[in-house]
């Protein structure tokens, strides 16, 4: 139990700073300015378009930092701060979901697994969420059982944040790449904000792909040595 209670609380810390280390720098780059002048969205806009994309539409939400690219309705879906803002964050984090939809476009094979995985990944972390206490209070399941479902619940989320992780960092590297290359953004303090906002994303990723690994082990290790039932 013990070891279960760190684990917890290790996981949880992990996520908590990758968070708020996402917040703090987003935060301090929105007030650095690109000299172009360029909102998010019109910059998304310009991307979309220099890439030969036509069939994606750029929405604007209230959620902050919620921004995303949907594949299966074919939107770019950026905040009010990134959508209208022309800071140097709002063109990194604009120019980085315009990435996903260039990947989108060009089959990029993680992408295409990832997406290919949502849906089994989906019911994966209700298994991981439920099976505890369903086992817990009906007693249907052995203690082998309940283990060896646990960590194939968690060893598919451990294999979808695998593949998310090379999606992310691609579609960073597109983004730090076009924006300088199209003339959003300028090299020095500028740069150095989308940059840093982008690699304080990318730990979000890491984390949850440490969460997920951390979970995964903590049920598969009983297994391979033979105390499923003692776990």
């Amino acid at each position: 139990m013990l070891i279960l209670l760190f684990i917890f609380g290790f996981t949880l810390l992990i996520s908590l700073v990758a968070m708020m280390r996402v917040k703090s720098t987003y935060a301090k780059y929105s007030n650095v300015l690109a000299a172009s002048g360029y909102t998010g969205s019109e910059a998304a806009a310009q991307i979309l378009e220099a890439a030969g994309i036509h069939d994606v539409e750029i929405v604007e939400h209230e959620e902050l930092l919620g921004d995303h690219y949907d594949p299966i309705h074919k939107r770019l879906v950026l905040s009010a701060q990134n959508f209208r803002g022309s800071s140097a964050a709002a063109l990194g984090v604009s120019a980085h979901e315009c990435g996903h939809a260039i990947q989108h476009k060009i089959a990029y094979a993680p992408l295409q697994w990832r997406m290919a995985a949502v849906g089994v990944t989906n019911f994966a972390s209700q298994i991981v969420i439920w099976l505890p206490l369903i086992g817990m209070f009906t007693g249907l399941l052995s203690s082998y059982t309940g283990v060896l479902i646990m960590a194939l619940g968690w060893g598919v989320i451990m294999a979808f944040n695998l593949v998310t992780l090379p999606v992310e960092f691609d579609a960073s590297r597109r983004a730090k790449l076009i924006l300088g290359q199209m003339g959003f953004i300028k090299q020095g303090e500028e740069a150095t904000a989308v940059r840093r906002v982008l690699d304080a994303a990318a730990w979000t990723y890491v984390a949850a792909f440490i969460t997920s690994l951390v979970y995964f082990l903590w049920h598969l290790l009983p297994l391979l040595t033979g105390r499923g039932d003692e776990h």
